[in-house]
């Protein structure tokens, strides 16, 4: 068994709406029924809980290679992750597989892969295998890098309003939303976090002076300039006292209760090691609470408590210790609902004041106090409290948010009960900035309360999912043209677009990225571009294939067309089914309900992927007599269709029409496969809900040139001459453009064509053996990159394809794509026409336009 490949798909897919690693295995024979029957017997013996799994092994999908895509999931499930999909298809490559495991974290997955195949062997080969190993390092990773408390419920409260999310490190920082609509948060940290507000909490002192101005109550004390001055402060105060750094957090270096000079020195050497400046502070007497403020409004409360043990006589206080530590609630930091109890020189010190150490054995029921502060942080406990606040402590506690301004706070307070009103026996005693969330989504005692909930609805109003307009454009050809199309409608909305193509990555017109951007990575930079309204993708084959769709669900999905040669025999792709398959993807993903299919009528392949949409759909054709136009429009339903020299948009027997005339594009209607790509567009145009003027509008405006659409049917003249500049490359591109050559009048046409050579053989020699029916001259070049073919090999089956041209006559072979160029213009006469079927489109439409300035 051996993995040949393995990649991670991010979103919606082939496969599955979820997560998953795809990993392409190769399995020898499975051999005789016994050897199989003994392999399973040993994989079961390994790992008897692949058994409780579902559904049971499929034979048919080849034995290991199931077992190890069941195995994968198995070990994940095991370690704690909320994964339930596995899929194993056969490939047409004998004994070779497509296994597909879901994943909630990748590296999880990716490591679960490995440990599945290494289980695997161990099952054929009868040896050893450590299944609890594998599972404790999986759960320990998938520990390390999932969202910890706060951060999930947050994450779970915006999933539930469906609000789309995306991790943007591998820590807690995540944006909700997409473009102009994005919110983000780190932890309980927010975009709309005043990071002014934010300073004057971390500013003990600040704090308190502004609290005292607002009339809240708070506890007497002064910042200290050295231990002397602290014992100072502490006799001028009388009583208890706190001693705490002016800039701490998370209860780190704060004395409480402190009375005698030693605990106040002892004190203030642990806080002036955490800042260059020390505060001390009355200790008020009662019980320590934390108060959760959202919005400025109070949300939760709980009570802390610090940790403790009671004695059972026959324990000393650190193997008690160990015991609490025993609790699976407890772990290290705050991935967990309770951390550890440490012990450090302020947990000694506490027992010492008790004339208690570690190694002390306390009575049977007798209640040892191990820290004098109650942060969940050092090992406390929390009981929520939220119901029991008295309305006037809750109004002083949201008036102390206000007043520092934080949109999302923790509020510290001491008081004998939360059911009185803070004035009569207590005081706010500090404010915090992303305070931890854990204590009230899982406290220790009482009912967890939806902070997460809170929090996203005060970052998004009811009903704002977040999300921007997303228009997802597939097919074989006239994708680029229908993105462009699309777009500029959208301007003409005043919408700030942002658009990915073949040529790169645009916003507000601005090309950001070069290159084929037509992939789901160029998909996310748009959707993570705070400067876009709505969003137009052109969503290619390979993007698909390796990871999937780069967004959950799109408003609309346009499907152009289904070529029969393109890309065929690629990534086991190797039917037309096999295609339209993969082109689906984005139909299956519009949004449930309100989300629209744009599907070409007139193409069988794309008309039967509507049985696929959870949405509604719109079919468009030039021919109104098409039986599924016929059948859907006498349902009432959308339908976009030719009417002699117009476009017909109808729906329940209301027509809107678009004059040709009024479309550039199209040529008056001379260009049929231009006027293909305007239907599309008015169709998603119609299905956004736009205005019919300003659809109109981003018709009439668009204008195929070298700018607006470069490589799409660009034209230009020299010397009286026409030439077409165009990136068609496969066989029912080249059929469209010879269909619209046909219907302009010339001498004699010459065309310049090279080859992919990715493509099989016959959708090369197809190329040419269309084009040699249709042109005089043939220009045949040889590309930079030949994709894998030998030299001259790509030529050759050019030159194959125009064996039995009934047209061409004189056929050259050039090495690169700019010599080509020169060739043709070196034979070009007035009134004659060549199409120049480009491979670099800038580069060569940079060169064809020097050519042509040049004269």
């Amino acid at each position: 068994m051996k993995v040949s490949s393995i990649r991670a798909l991010r979103g919606p897919n082939l496969w599955s709406r979820h997560t998953a690693i795809e990993a392409i295995v190769s399995c020898g024979e499975t051999g005789s029924l016994v050897e199989t029957r003994g392999f399973m017997t040993r994989l079961r013996d390994r790992f008897p809980q692949i058994d409780l799994l579902q559904p049971a092994f499929q034979p048919e999908a080849g034995i290991m290679a199931h077992a190890l895509g069941r195995a994968a999931l198995g070990l994940q499930t095991q370690a704690g992750c909320p994964v339930i999909f596995s899929k194993t298809t056969r490939t047409l490559e004998a004994g070779v597989y497509q296994v597909i495991v879901e994943y909630s974290e990748e590296s999880v997955g990716r490591l679960a892969i490995e440990f599945a195949l290494t289980l695997c062997r161990a099952a054929i080969e009868d040896t050893f295998f450590d299944i609890a190993d594998a599972v404790g390092r999986l759960h320990e990773r998938y520990e390390e890098i999932r969202f910890g408390p706060s951060t999930g419920a947050i994450v779970r409260a915006a999933v539930a309003r469906d609000i789309p999310f995306r991790r943007l490190t591998d820590g807690s920082m995540v944006q909700f939303g997409w473009g102009s609509r994005q919110r983000r948060i780190q932890a309980a940290e927010t975009g709309r976090t005043s990071l002014v507000a934010e300073s004057i909490a971390q500013d003990k002192e600040l704090t308190r002076t502004l609290l005292s101005n607002a009339g809240i109550p708070i506890a007497a004390g002064r910042p200290v300039a050295s231990a002397e001055d602290a014992w100072i402060a502490a006799c001028e105060i009388g009583g208890p006292v706190v001693v705490k750094p002016r800039d701490g957090n998370q209860g780190r270096g704060v004395g409480v209760n402190l009375t005698s000079r030693e605990q106040v020195d002892a004190a203030y050497a642990v806080a002036a090691e955490i800042s260059d400046e020390v505060l001390v502070e009355r200790c008020v007497p009662g019980n320590d609470y934390r108060m959760l403020v959202v919005g400025n409004k109070l949300i939760a409360a709980a009570r802390r408590d610090p940790p403790q043990v009671v004695g059972d006589g026959m324990h000393s206080i650190s193997q008690l210790v160990e015991q609490i530590n025993s609790d699976p609630r407890r772990g290290e930091g705050h991935a967990n609902a309770l951390t550890k109890i440490y012990f450090d020189e302020i947990t000694v010190a506490q027992l010492a004041t008790k004339g208690l150490a570690p190694e002390s054995v306390p009575s049977r029921g007798e209640r040892v106090v191990l820290r004098n502060n109650a942060n969940l942080s050092t090992g406390g406990t929390a009981t929520d409290v939220t119901d029991d606040v008295h309305p006037e402590l809750a109004a002083r506690v949201e008036a102390a948010a206000r007043m520092v301004g934080l949109d999302i706070c923790g509020v510290d307070i001491v008081c004998d009960s939360v059911s009185n009103p803070l004035e009569e026996h207590g005081a706010v005693i500090e404010i915090n900035a992303v305070p931890g969330l854990r204590m009230h989504l899982q406290p220790s005692f009482g009912t967890g309360r939806a902070i997460g909930e809170a929090i996203i609805a005060n970052m998004f109003k009811d009903g704002d999912d977040a999300r921007i307009p997303v228009v997802a454009v597939t097919g074989t050809n006239g994708k680029t043209t229908t993105v462009r199309l699309i777009a500029n409608i959208l301007e003409c909305q005043g919408m700030r677009v942002g658009m990915t193509s073949t040529d790169g990555v645009y916003v507000e017109g601005q090309r950001i990225d070069t290159g084929d951007c037509s992939g789901p990575k160029s998909a996310k930079k748009v959707l993570l571009h705070p400067d876009v309204d709505a969003a137009v993708f052109e969503t290619a084959r390979g993007g698909l294939l390796r990871e999937g769709l780069g967004f959950d669900c799109c408003q609309v999905a346009v499907v152009t067309n289904i070529g029969g040669g393109d890309h065929l025999g690629l990534s086991h792709v190797n039917t037309v089914e096999d295609l339209t398959a993969v082109k689906r993807i984005v139909v299956q993903n519009v949004t449930p309900g309100t989300g629209v299919a744009v599907l070409n009528a007139a193409d069988p392949l794309v008309a039967s992927m509507a049985a696929h949409c959870p949405g509604s759909v719109t079919f468009f054709a030039r021919d109104p007599r098409n039986p599924v136009i016929v059948k859907h429009r006498v349902r009432g339903k959308r339908v976009i269709y030719l009417d002699g020299d117009s476009i017909v948009a109808s729906e329940a027997g209301v027509e809107h029409r678009l004059t040709l005339a009024g479309i550039p594009l199209t040529q008056n209607g001379a260009i049929v496969f231009q006027i293909e790509n305007a239907m599309a567009a008015t169709g998603a145009g119609w299905a956004l809900g736009l205005d019919w003027e300003v659809i109109r509008a981003g018709l009439a405006g668009f204008v195929s040139d070298t700018q607006t659409a470069p490589g799409r049917f660009n034209l230009f003249s020299h010397r009286g001459a026409t030439l077409i500049a165009d990136y068609g490359h496969n066989a029912d591109a080249i059929r469209a453009l010879v269909l619209a050559i046909d219907k302009m009048p010339a001498k004699r046409r010459s065309v310049v064509i090279s080859g992919a050579g990715d493509r099989r053989d016959e959708d090369i020699r197809q190329q040419t053996k269309i084009l040699g029916d249709a042109f005089d001259e043939v220009v045949l070049y040889q590309d930079k990159c030949q994709r894998g073919r030998a030299d001259g090999e790509v030529l050759s089956l050019l030159r194959q394809g125009l064996k039995n041209a009934k047209r061409a006559r004189d056929v050259k072979e050039i090495r690169g794509e700019f010599v080509a160029i020169d060739t043709a213009f070196a034979n070009l006469q007035a009134g004659e026409l060549c199409l120049i079927l480009i491979d670099q489109v800038d580069e060569a439409l940079g060169y064809i336009t020097q050519r042509v300035v040049a004269g």
